[in-house]
């Protein structure tokens, strides 16, 4: 039985109406990750949620050039270039430091996060990333399992999750990816609390 969970979400590069467009547009920026934010999720004694990972990422295209960010991006989430400047680290390391922060836990998004983070930024930076797929996956499925409707599911985003539960999110932000992790986290801990999810529920052994 896994002694914890790792809840992480991803901030990528955006512009408006990327999405729409899924990133496809003649001005829309590869949709590489920012920034990684995470949570460890216990899964014995009172389920407590602790040990919080935050590292924002200098974002380079296919060609190496530095990417400058959206200004849609910084309204979004806060984070600009002077944030990049002062405390952005290549992928590599970040990956390098996330991989060590997970320490052959299982990584849970709401969603897949790992796709955008991995298969896309990897890719583009040439690197082999150093968590293999199947150490992920979605907690999407674990809220699923404990009862959420997936009609609600399909319509909520992270940052919705506490709200729709009725738990209190006090000063999180949402488009924060440390603050996103925290809300599936938290969700997660009501759901083991309640019994409607038991640590079981999380083993993929």
């Amino acid at each position: 039985m896994p002694e914890a969970a790792v809840i992480f979400d991803c901030e990528f590069l955006s512009a408006e109406g990327a999405q729409r467009r899924l990133w496809c547009g003649p001005y829309d920026p590869d949709p590489l990750v920012v920034q990684i934010g995470a949570v460890k999720l216990r899964l014995a004694g009172d389920f407590e949620i602790e040990d919080a990972f935050n590292v924002y990422v200098e974002p380079r295209d296919r060609y190496g050039r530095r990417c400058a960010i959206d200004p849609f991006l910084t309204a979004l989430t806060g984070i600009g270039d002077g944030m990049i400047d002062a405390s952005g680290i290549d992928l590599k390391t970040a990956l390098a430091r996330f991989a060590d922060y997970a320490r052959g836990l299982v990584l849970w998004s709401w969603g897949k996060d790992e796709l955008g983070m991995l298969a896309t930024s990897c890719y583009v930076a040439g690197i082999t990333p150093p968590i293999a797929a199947n150490r992920f996956d979605n907690a999407c499925k674990l809220l699923l399992r404990g009862g959420m409707a997936y009609e609600d599911m399909q319509k909520t985003p992270s940052s919705g999750l506490m709200s729709l539960y009725g738990l209190d999110q006090g000063s999180l932000r949402a488009h924060d990816a440390v603050d996103d992790a925290r809300s599936v986290a938290f969700v997660l801990q009501h759901l083991l609390r309640s019994g409607r999810l038991t640590p079981a529920d999380f083993d993929l052994s």
